[in-house]
């Protein structure tokens, strides 16, 4: 009994430091982008005094308009950050998009999505992991989970929650008809155990299977991933990227702590709206974006009214704007 407890104690230290430990890196990184701010600032204004000696001269200006610029830029990204303040921005997330009704067409769409998703991770410096996959029929994806750690991961990538929908000539139409596809992305922040958050080994549903996908030493050959429902609540998570069914098992847990705290967040922000008159749809699934191929070329967010014209760029991963849009009216 006694190691028991000097073992739950040793691992809630151990995991006690980790935060602390996470608390204090995110401290000294605001400490080092503020004295890069100001010696960039410094910088600019020798550049400044520099040509006002010298006289006007077009590689001294074409440089400082451009240290001005990027300096500008990366302030700007410093100001939207002070907007995540929510108690879970700070957590890496984890991000599963489900095709909607459509077949083939529904299935390609979330295969772009998770693309352009990718592609904004690379831009912005966040690392992706692929949790569990479910390939469509003939292209593209029914379902994807993968997780996306950096700083301020889950702050950033909260925007996407909700409904894409596409609208297009569908490649998979032979009378090259305009077709309209959705796909869900759900987003919640990775939560390893919630204290409050209670999960009695009786409400849960395990079910392993063999993995899915191209091969390997565990893909295929031996029922390693593992499937987990939560009666209850009836949510379901999945793992199967890992080496072995224990680690399968613990991710797909770790999951569900996430989704059931997200679960228990939404219905605080329900019953706060209910108490303050709101008639706000708050549920995920709610519509948040079109993305229109044809006739014309537009990509628009209903929530914040934000839109271009630069389809390609958008599906290429050049989404901060449309993520900093929506953090400035939450």
């Amino acid at each position: 009994m006694k190691d028991e407890q000097s073992k739950d104690g040793f691992y809630q230290n151990q995991k006690l430091a980790l935060e602390v430990g996470k608390k204090i890196r995110i401290i000294e990184n605001k400490l080092e982008l503020i004295a890069d701010f100001e010696n960039r600032f410094e910088d600019i204004d020798t550049l400044v005094l520099l040509i006002d000696e010298v006289g006007e001269e077009a590689s001294l200006e074409a440089e400082l308009e451009s240290s001005f610029a990027k300096l500008e830029q990366d302030v700007e990204k410093a100001r939207v950050d002070t907007l995540l303040s929510g108690k879970y921005d700070s957590y890496d997330c984890i991000i599963t998009l489900h095709a909607g009704a459509g077949g083939t067409e529904a299935q390609d769409w979330t295969d772009m999505l998770y693309r352009m998703y990718s592609m904004y991770c690379d831009k912005v410096g966040f690392k992706k992991r692929v949790v569990d996959v479910l390939d469509g029929d003939e292209a593209g994806l029914k379902a994807i989970t993968f997780e996306v750690s950096g700083t301020n991961a889950y702050g950033y990538m909260k925007a996407e929650k909700g409904v894409h929908r596409l609208v297009r000539i569908s490649p998979f139409d032979s009378n090259a008809r305009r077709h309209t596809s959705f796909a869900s992305c759900e987003v919640m922040p990775k939560i390893e155990d919630a204290p409050d958050i209670e999960i009695r080994p009786e409400d849960l549903k395990i079910d392993t299977y063999r993995a899915s996908g191209a091969g390997g030493q565990h893909v295929n050959k031996t029922e390693s991933a593992v499937r987990i429902t939560h009666i209850p609540t009836g949510i379901i998570t999945a793992c199967q990227t890992e080496r072995s069914q224990v680690q399968n098992k613990e991710y797909a847990m770790q999951m569900l702590y996430s989704k059931l705290v997200e679960r228990q967040e939404a219905e605080e922000l329900a019953k706060m709206a209910e108490v303050r008159g709101e008639i706000k749809k708050i549920e995920w699934g709610s519509q948040i974006r079109s993305y229109v191929f044809c006739p014309y070329t537009l990509v628009k967010d209903h929530r914040t009214g934000f839109e271009t014209s630069d389809i390609q760029g958008v599906m290429n991963g050049n989404i901060q704007d449309f993520i900093n849009e929506y953090l400035k009216k939450i």
